[in-house]
This record gives C-alpha cells, sequence and structure tokens, in this order.
C-alpha cells in the first residue's frame, strides 16, 4: 500500500465503465466523491433525497467539466423504507452490474424525531436506510467481478453505544450526539459484518468503512437545534478540520485502494484531517464479534427484511436448525 503523503486524488485509476451510486450527492462530501470518480469516466447514479438540489449539483459538475452522461440524478429518500424499495428495483431493472455502491448520506445532530417508518432519524437513516438499500442491490453488486461496498462511519462510532434494549429512543432520554454516535458504530459493525458475510458466502466483493475526519460540510446543519448550530461553528474554530474535497480523501481511498480488504477502516492520517491511511476501529467494533452479528439479526427483523439470497449458504451455516 502507498504511503499516505504519496496518496492524492489525482492518481485515481481510471474508473471507465464502471457504474457507481453515491448516496447524498447533491453536497458536501458525496459531491466531492462523485466528481472525482466520474472525472475519472465512472457512470455515477447520483442517489439523493432532494432531486432538485440534486439536477442543480449535476449542474455544478458539468459547469467545472464533468462529461454529463457520466452524472445519473435518481430520488432516494433513505429515511423511508418505500423509497428504498423503489430504487433498488428501479436501479436493478436498468442496470445488471454496480462495481461501487458508496453509502455516505447521512444526519448528525437532530432534533428528535422518527422516519417514515417509525425509525429513531439518525439510526434509521444513518443505517438501517443503507442498509435496506445495500442488501435490495446485492444481486448487482455481487454479479460485478471487482465490486466493493464502501459505508461512511464517523470518529464518532468509537464514542457509540448499540442500543439494543431501546435503539429508537422510545423510552426518552434522547440527545443527539450519542443517538449520532449509536449510528456511527452500527455503519462501521455493518461493514464489517457484510464483509465477513460476503466472505463465508464464496464472494469476491468486498465490504469497507470509513472516517471522513472532521470535514466542513453542511452535515446537520439543517436538522441541529439552535444551539446545536453554534457548538457546530465553534467547533470548526477549535478543532483541525479539512474542507469536503480533502475530506472525501478516505472515501475515494477506500472505494479505489487495489490493496483493500474487508473489514479495513480508512480515516485521515491526523485523526481528524490529513490524508487518507487504514486506522484501526474502536476496539468497541473488534473485541466482541458477537456484537455486529447481533446488529444484523436485529435490524433485519427491524427492517422486515429476509437474509439476501446471495447470502443464504452463510445464513444457513449460522442457523444450522432453521434448514
Amino acid at each position: 500500500m502507498s504511503t499516505a503523503r504519496a496518496w492524492s486524488t489525482a492518481g485515481l485509476p481510471d474508473q471507465t465503465g464502471r457504474t457507481v451510486i453515491v448516496t447524498g450527492a447533491n453536497t458536501g462530501l458525496g459531491k466531492s466523491t462523485a466528481r472525482a470518480l466520474a472525472g475519472q469516466g465512472a457512470l455515477v447514479v447520483m442517489a439523493c433525497r432532494n432531486e432538485a438540489k440534486a439536477l442543480a449539483a449535476r449542474d455544478e459538475l458539468t459547469a467545472t467539466g464533468v462529461d454529463p452522461r457520466q452524472l445519473a440524478v435518481r430520488r432516494l429518500d433513505l429515511g423511508d423504507q418505500a423509497s428504498v424499495r423503489g430504487f433498488a428495483e428501479g436501479f436493478l431493472a436498468e442496470h445488471d452490474r454496480l462495481d461501487l455502491l458508496i453509502n455516505n448520506a447521512g444526519l448528525s445532530g437532530t432534533r428528535y424525531a422518527k422516519t417514515v417508518d417509525g425509525y429513531e432519524t439518525q439510526f434509521g437513516v444513518n443505517h438501517l436506510g443503507h442498509m435496506a438499500l445495500t442488501l435490495r442491490l446485492l444481486p448487482a453488486v455481487v454479479a460485478t467481478p471487482g465490486s466493493r461496498v464502501v459505508t461512511l462511519s464517523s470518529g464518532a462510532h468509537r464514542f457509540g453505544r448499540i442500543r439494543f434494549d431501546d435503539p429508537h429512543f422510545d423510552r426518552g432520554g434522547y440527545r443527539a450526539f450519542p443517538a449520532y454516535a449509536q449510528s456511527k458504530l452500527a455503519n462501521y459493525l455493518f461493514s464489517a459484518e457484510l464483509g465477513r458475510r460476503l466472505a463465508a458466502a464464496g464472494h469476491r466483493t468486498i465490504s469497507v468503512a470509513v472516517d471522513p475526519g472532521f470535514a466542513r460540510t453542511e452535515l446537520g446543519t439543517k436538522q441541529a437545534s439552535r444551539t446545536q448550530r453554534l457548538v457546530m461553528r465553534v467547533s470548526y474554530l477549535l478543532v483541525p478540520s479539512h474542507s469536503a474535497e480533502t475530506g472525501a480523501g478516505p472515501t475515494l481511498r477506500a472505494a479505489t485502494d487495489p490493496n483493500a480488504v474487508s473489514g479495513q477502516l480508512y480515516a485521515p492520517r491526523l485523526g481528524t484531517r490529513g490524508g487518507p491511511v487504514v486506522q484501526r476501529p474502536s476496539r468497541r467494533t473488534t473485541g466482541d464479534p458477537q456484537v455486529a452479528a447481533r446488529l444484523w439479526d436485529a435490524s433485519l427483523t427491524m427492517l422486515g427484511l429476509e437474509p439476501p439470497a446471495v447470502l443464504a449458504a452463510v445464513d444457513a451455516r449460522n442457523n444450522p436448525t432453521d434448514r
């Protein structure tokens, strides 16, 4: 693997012929990621909740020189499972391959609220929305040689705890950051467990996670309270941060590094900023391998989904009495 100092987005390999989905590609890290991959020849599907903003972002990218033929806009609301299902069905009807799924979209610091389906918003969008999307798209992913799934977590995963007894704060006690940290820990645990299950089922698709560091983006600013927005502004002054373009570095390296293996976490070299390197995740993600499997099963139950057929082999081995 190349060193952190040597790696840069300027060295991205040619992406011609590859099909990519980037959720939340209309702003921040997602838009920077879409720009880089489409600029290298990939067909990038910009999967966004606000279609008008996504179309405006596409126009902005094409104005900077990106070939408009490399960008497609599709509506996806990760807080609505009907929208997730519709997006996946529409994509699979149009495409028989998916080289790269980048689970980028996310919410942070939101007031207490529920998604359309009754999930706490941050957990429902950041984790459950992306898990459902990934599982529904897996037939195209595993059918594509060299494919991978990249899921954005956060340094906040180190402070997270999966509240198996009350993940949606139905019993009260909601606080924005613990809820966010739970969702980001869930992102990493899902990424790692997906990688293990893909390998056990005999697929070569890999699953890697990303911590983008402290990037100056719009994440959380619209849903946050006035106090939370003030805290974020002060944080930008006190905590070393970097731009969305630099913050997309870990995602782009995770998406293209030929030496990547499932379970890895790509993050800034200096923690909150710096060039992308492989970092050690929190002990909470590796100390008890049963936590990820438990979260996987609990999430399927919340979503009302059956294990994907492409992972049936591993699920049958994990539950031999169900045969």
